[in-house]
């Protein structure tokens, strides 16, 4: 079981909710949650992934720091360093700390196989609050190798060493045949005392990719195994809907209330649909934001990106949203997952 956190780290976590919430309810143009690359390097090569490359060098920290206050300036509640693989960011713990004295939630997705017990202690102590480690099968394969397999020692040590959240994702959907490996996950993640939560499979304008009833009957069952409020969230918000092939009605809030910033430090839609708005974030003002607020997404009735479904839950009911001409992403050919931290 991971460690529970100090008393003082408690009272900051609930502190930073609490800013959290009011910003969900009591403001519109206040971004909930940005996910700011780190790195665009990844250790792994998987083959439905479109969001790495073998060669970038991380993003200079002091960078990093900049795009942090514009965001902490911006009155950003949340945010999630990702990659890529962020593990590879020598000063990813120096980015913690600074973006919670910030007063922002911190959280980090990974696929885990750069973890060790002194990476663990350093993050604990820089104060993270959240962790998302993707696993899609026990074996790597040509199209995922985020294996059980290759991180479950890794998986232990966060059982025993770390005090902030841990949540393992595994994506419906990448092959057929290895539907059964993410039942034997989740339970792994259930035995370790570590949460864990399914993302749907979609191509690379983040839309869906129809379930077979083979893999209904395995969402179903992780959803039993770990019963968590994330599992709860996002079947309630459009995976139920998705899976049996019904679109959702929703306000798609991306480029407001979620932020997508590449290495290069701009600011898109999503991690699929980059190329708008395309605005470095350190030039992003709340008159960026309150027009993508107010700007209705074509991909939207089918997305399966749970993070920015979570984030416009809040104003489904409220700002009307129109078409505006110009608002047309690059959609790439490939695929990934639809995770969320």
């Amino acid at each position: 079981m991971t460690k529970k956190p100090s008393l003082s780290m408690r009272l900051n976590n609930l502190r930073a909710g609490l800013r959290f919430a009011a910003k969900a309810i009591f403001t519109r143009d206040t971004p909930l949650l940005a996910q700011v690359v780190v790195t665009r390097r990844c250790n792994l090569a998987c083959g439905y992934c479109n969001e790495y490359d073998d060669f970038s060098a991380p993003v200079p920290t002091q960078e990093l720091e900049r795009r942090i206050d514009h965001l902490a300036s911006l009155g950003t509640a949340s945010i999630t360093f990702t990659g890529g693989e962020p593990l590879l960011h020598p000063d990813l713990d120096r980015l913690v700390r600074y973006a919670r004295a910030k007063g922002m939630i911190v959280t980090t997705i990974t696929n885990g196989f750069r973890l060790t017990k002194d990476w663990i202690e350093r993050l604990n102590a820089a104060g993270l609050q959240g962790m998302q480690v993707s696993i899609d099968n026990l074996k790597p394969d040509e199209v995922s190798m985020k294996s059980l397999s290759s991180v479950e020692k890794r998986l232990e040590l966060l059982s025993e060493h770390a005090r902030f959240k841990v949540n393992v994702n595994s994506v419906m959907g990448v092959t057929g045949e290895r539907t059964a490996d993410i039942v034997t996950i989740a339970e792994t993640a259930a035995r370790l005392g570590l949460q864990h939560s399914v993302g749907l499979l979609h191509d690379g304008s983040g839309l869906l990719k129809p379930l077979s009833p083979t893999q209904k009957a395995a969402y179903k069952r992780v959803t039993q195994i770990s019963p968590s409020f994330v599992h709860w969230l996002n079947d309630h918000l459009f995976e139920r809907n998705l899976i049996n092939g019904r679109p959702n009605d929703w306000k798609c809030r991306a480029g407001a209330r979620y932020l997508y910033v590449t290495e290069d430090g701009a600011v898109h839609w999503c991690s699929q649909q980059r190329g708008y708005p395309a605005k470095p974030v350190l030039q992003y003002t709340r008159a960026d934001i309150r027009r993508e607020y107010a700007t209705e997404k074509g991909c939207a009735a089918t997305c399966t990106l749970a993070c920015v479904h979570q984030m416009s839950m809040f104003d489904r009911f409220r700002g009307a949203q129109v078409p505006q001409s110009g608002a047309t992403p690059r959609q790439d050919a490939s695929v990934t997952d639809g995770a969320s931290a």
